[in-house]
């Protein structure tokens, strides 16, 4: 078992920093560390300080039910501080909050609840834990909200994660709002906004993104900084070599076609759309006047996933009935497979269908769709060939890397935050391989566009507008 003396000196760093700020952030890159040196912050602040009696864990589903505890028990230094995990239906849920405990390890998906559980106001406990907490980073989401409302009453915050601001620095203000109730970067996202940024891509009065001002981006980190440590892995980790591989897809002339006609029809059904929109006449009398659709973040999103669903082999209709064009990267992903040589492959899917499709297409080498922490466990006893996964439910707190080294991105993803997450289930501390990251992008559709992104680091959301804004300017022609 590891005791504390086990704790390199950068661990060590940060528990001295949460423990010397009651709010903080510390922003750590997958595989530092940042849930044992927070438990052992949390082990001083309780049974050494006697400052705090319980803590509340926030974190995401999968982390919140095994990570948190699982960590606890490798260390000696550990092993006093009880866990309840407040999961499962209501009843089980209440029954968790009952029990006696020092960590209270909470979904972030129930957050909502817990608050209003305690009449959105003070929650019986002397400090929050806040596992990833770029996904707070919405200051419209419910749990923003409601924990917002009842940070007051806690004497203790810290939020973890290693992308603190995956689309840029605009996503910062909700994050550290929690930590200094607005003391740092302005009581009001509005006010946040007006001083580090300017509007960029508008329509009328609707803004939606944002560019941020010279000097705005050193200005921020000076005046968050003596609140949040950041580390990257690269500096105080000894890390695998990693080789990322696209492998480029060509579609036959006959299915290229049928795509491109797809993609005009599409794009062109969004621009001669129609929406109801209320105006005032000439005399301030309401009516309802037909215009065109407006382009916006929703409608964008939904085209892209049309083209990347061609791109990947099939598509939805408006009945979620599935229609199958081609097995180009099914193809692709058994020669992957059958190249490795026996050596375990995970891959990343999008789309149910594509997952389906991948179960049946490869049923001879048996492919498993990790759900459970048995998957976990035989998948590092290299008892699992193939392994399906969806990035969203296999991104924090997963450790992978004992059962394989080579990642398959079967589909391709606009989010950089889920992108990086689930590479670093292989490619991180105590992985013993070579890492080897394959990317099928079909030639000449969408999956050019998100990989694009990707590769320049750049605002998801932003790229997503761009790309279909010009896809709209590319068939205007056709009107």
């Amino acid at each position: 078992m590891l005791t504390e003396k086990d704790l390199h000196v950068y661990q060590k760093a940060c528990v001295e920093h949460i423990i010397d700020n009651p709010y903080c952030g510390v922003f750590l890159d997958m595989g530092l560390g940042k849930t044992v040196s927070t438990l052992t912050a949390i082990n001083y602040l309780m049974n050494d300080y006697c400052e705090i009696n319980s803590v509340l864990v926030i974190a995401p589903k999968r982390v919140a039910e095994s990570v948190w505890q699982e960590e606890a028990e490798k260390w000696e230094h550990l092993k006093q501080l009880r866990f309840s995990k407040i999961i499962g239906n209501e009843a089980e849920r209440i029954k968790a909050i009952k029990a006696k405990a020092d960590v209270y390890i909470i979904s972030r998906d129930n957050v909502a609840w817990l608050c209003a559980l305690f009449g959105g106001g003070k929650l019986p406990f002397d400090m929050c834990v806040i596992d990833e907490l770029s996904s707070f980073k919405s200051y419209k989401s419910l749990r923003f909200k409601a924990l917002r409302a009842a940070r007051p009453f806690m004497k203790r915050l810290v939020g973890l994660t290693g992308t603190p601001a995956p689309n840029g620095l605009i996503d910062l203000w909700p994050q550290i709002y929690l930590m200094d109730r607005g003391i740092r970067l302005e009581k009001t996202i509005t006010r946040y906004r007006e001083k580090y940024f300017r509007p960029g891509k508008t329509n009328g009065s609707i803004v939606y993104s944002y560019n941020i001002l010279e000097d705005s981006e050193k200005l921020i980190h000076e005046k968050i900084e003596d609140i949040c440590i950041s580390m990257k892995a690269q500096d105080y980790l000894s890390m695998p070599f990693r080789t990322d591989n696209i492998i480029k897809l060509r579609m036959p002339d006959a299915i290229k076609k049928q795509y491109d006609d797809f993609e005009k029809n599409k794009v062109l059904d969004l621009i001669n759309t129609t929406q109801t929109v209320e105006e005032e006449d000439e005399n301030g009398n309401s009516i309802f006047v037909e215009k065109p659709l407006e382009i916006n973040v929703v409608n964008a999103a939904a085209l892209s996933n049309k083209l990347l669903q061609f791109a990947n082999g099939a598509v939805y209709d408006e009945e979620r009935k599935v229609f199958p064009v081609h097995n180009i990267k099914l193809e692709a992903l058994k020669e992957i497979i059958e190249d490795a040589n026996g050596q375990s492959v995970l891959v990343a899917w999008t789309y149910q269908f594509d997952r389906d499709r991948i179960k049946e297409y490869l049923k001879a080498y048996k492919p498993r769709e990790l759900k459970t922490n048995k998957d976990i466990q035989e998948w590092n006893e290299g008892k699992i060939q193939v392994m399906l996964a969806h990035p969203a439910s296999a991104g924090h707190g997963l450790n992978l890397q004992s059962g394989g080294n080579i990642i398959v991105w079967f589909g391709q993803t606009w989010s950089l935050e889920l992108y990086q997450q689930f590479n670093a289930r292989l490619y991180r501390q105590g992985q013993q391989n070579h890492v080897i990251i394959n990317h099928l992008v079909m030639l000449g559709t969408h999956d050019e566009d998100v990989i694009s992104s990707l590769r320049q680091k750049d605002k998801k959301q932003n790229c997503l507008m761009d790309s279909i804004k010009a896809k709209i300017e590319k068939y205007k022609k056709f009107l």
